[in-house]
């Protein structure tokens, strides 16, 4: 399955925040719309880096709660790997599991066009492999 049909699947929505927005602003963000990344863009939707959970936490156990205004540049990772529409789930999933990280943007043109999770990917390859299990049942049956 490419990235193109499980963005098609699961919509192309995308939290995103401006460089420069404090980790304050970013963790209400967070917590408010119930999402673990935020992709940090420029005025013109280029992906400058990637916020997540992970990193504020991190940032929170090493250096406490002085942390919340620093401005989210300081945390996040800076020029995040991105998908593009004709990338595989596969292609994807290997990226994201050998980097260590769950989330990653979809770009186009180098903008933004939407995101996908590893849950993304391995929900759209368990739908994939249901639908050919009821096509091969179906083979066997005579249907």
């Amino acid at each position: 399955m490419l990235v193109s049909q499980i963005l098609k699947a699961k919509g192309d929505a995308v939290f995103t925040a401006a460089a420069g927005a404090l980790v304050s602003e970013a963790v209400a963000t967070l917590a408010e719309k119930r999402i673990g990344v935020l992709i940090v863009t420029s005025g013109d939707a280029e992906v400058k880096g990637i916020l997540s959970e992970r990193d504020i936490v991190r940032s929170l156990g090493e250096r406490g709660a002085v942390c919340l205004s620093d401005p989210i540049d300081s945390m996040m990772t800076h020029d995040p790997i991105c998908a593009s529409l004709s990338d595989t789930g596969e292609q994807v999933l290997t990226v994201m599991t050998e980097g260590r990280f769950r989330h990653m943007p979809v770009v186009q043109n180098g903008k933004l066009i939407g995101i996908v999770s590893q849950g993304d990917v391995v929900k759209a390859r368990l739908e994939e492999l249901a639908m050919e299990n009821e096509s091969m049942q179906g083979m066997l049956m005579g249907r």
